[in-house]
């Protein structure tokens, strides 16, 4: 699901990963390694269908990498860990579902090189304290403001979480990785999937259903985790 729209998965990692009460650095570094391998599938798909932009991704990308792996050295408190995580799921959610689709600003936001990096620098860092790539904020943005088409934007916002995701895993190396147990059965299977949804996503459109599904297993995980 989520890597035919160019994401790597982590929302949904961590989402499930928070309804089984698991450690939040283990939750982490594991939806870390798991984007990697979603993400650099999904991109692969949607780069060879022609759907990419150095020009965009470049300017995010020199920004994100350096503050993901700064993000990634200072986690927040579990308390306040769970919060953030739960708004970015609730986000997550909203963006699956499609209710934010038809959310269009006034003004079309004309790009220019600090504007990306501005924007890459702060998704960059959010994506390393929370342990994700920051395509699922990314996507929205890049078609709120009109800098790119969905396609295109999916191949962007997919080799994005690919970069941050391994900037940050460098960084939570440097103490130690900490992974789940479970780590080569959740391998084979986000391979599996990712590699038939980003053929999919690059190919045909999108099932409602799965979406819909979907989102509502992020929005019980972001329940759970603000309330809770």
């Amino acid at each position: 699901m989520y890597s035919s729209v160019g994401h790597g998965g982590a929302s949904g990692y961590l989402a499930v990963m928070s309804i089984l009460s698991m450690n939040p650095e283990i939750m982490r570094s594991s939806a870390l390694v798991l984007n990697l391998i979603v993400s650099g599938i999904a991109f692969y798909g949607f780069r060879k269908a022609g759907y990419f932009s150095s020009k965009i991704f470049l300017p995010l990308a020199a920004t994100s990498i350096p503050f993901a792996f700064i993000g990634a050295g200072y986690p927040a408190d579990t308390d306040l860990y769970k919060i953030l995580l739960g708004i970015i799921l609730l986000f997550a959610s909203l963006k699956i579902s499609g209710a934010l689709d038809k959310v269009k600003l006034n003004f079309k936001v004309e790009f220019s090189i600090v504007k990306a990096m501005v924007t890459g620098a702060l998704l960059g860092f959010i994506s390393g304290m929370i342990g994700i790539g920051g395509g699922i904020i990314l996507s929205p943005l890049i078609l709120l403001f009109g800098w790119s088409e969905i396609k295109e934007t999916a191949g962007i916002s997919a080799l994005f979480i690919f970069v941050n995701s391994a900037s940050g895993l460098l960084r939570l190396s440097l103490d130690g990785l900490n992974v789940s147990s479970e780590m080569t059965y959740m391998t084979i299977a986000v391979f599996t999937g990712g590699f038939i949804g980003s053929h999919w996503g690059s190919m045909f459109a999108n099932n409602k259903a799965l979406r819909i599904l979907l989102s509502f297993v992020l929005f019980f995980a972001s329940m759970k985790l603000i309330f809770i």
